[in-house]
Order: structure tokens, then sequence, then C-alpha cells
């Protein structure tokens, strides 16, 4: 089975296991984490230096706190917007399973109509959204 993982923060293997349960460990697992700007005017700068930096530090650590449950997982920096990261991602992933993780308070930005339903839509991949 392959998963893809799209997460703006750090999950712990605990969490993502609470929800793909036991199949996680057979699994190959692929963890986005999309560089948002947390300010809109580095949106509007175009500045996403530390957007970028962010994302890999909680792709990197929710990477190996699921290698060091014995979990196969590698991570990638994703596009900011939702459905780009996870459409860029596929094209070199095969993912049987899509789980996307958003942020307290991120409803706007990840309505599960909106992108779980468009995902599954789109990607015909059974999504599961989660928060953080």
């Amino acid at each position: 089975m392959h998963i893809l993982v799209l997460a703006p923060d750090a999950v712990d293997a605990d969490t993502l296991r609470g929800i793909v349960g036991d199949e996680i460990d057979d699994a190959r697992v692929l963890v986005v984490s999309p560089a948002v700007n947390e300010s809109p005017l580095a949106f509007w700068m175009s500045d996403a230096d530390e957007a970028i930096e962010d994302a890999e530090e909680a792709g990197g650590d929710t990477a190996v706190a699921l290698r060091n449950d014995g979990v196969a997982a590698n991570s990638t920096t994703g596009e900011s917007e939702p459905l780009l990261a996870l459409q860029d991602a596929l094209a070199t992933f095969p993912a049987d399973r899509i789980v996307i993780f958003m942020r307290d308070g991120d409803d706007q930005r990840y309505r599960e109509d909106d992108v779980c339903g468009e995902a599954q839509r789109r990607f015909d991949v059974p999504v599961t959204l989660a928060t953080l």
C-alpha cells in the first residue's frame, strides 16, 4: 500500500496510525508538507523562503518519526495550494490512499467538501481529512 500524507506541520507515527490503522506497517508513505506563507505580506511579496524551510522541517520531522516507528517514509515540500501539492506528488507516487491533515482553524483552506471531495474525484483515491 502507498499512503500520501499532506501535512503542514509535523505528525507523529501514533497520530497517523490512529487514522490509517495497522495498514501503515506494510505501507510506503510519502509526506508532502505544503510551503504555506503564514503572512499575507510574504505571500504577496513572493517571499517563500521561510515557508519552504518550515515545510522541509515539518516533512522531515514526520518522515523521521515514521521511520523510527518502522514505517518506510520519505518527505518532500509541496505547493501551498493543497490540490496542486497532491497533484504534483501523485505524478511520481502512486498512492492508494490520501490523508490530509489541516491545522485547527484552517477550515477555509481545507474545507472537507472542497479539498477532500475534489481530491477524491480528481485522483480517484480515498481521502481522509484530519485536524492537527
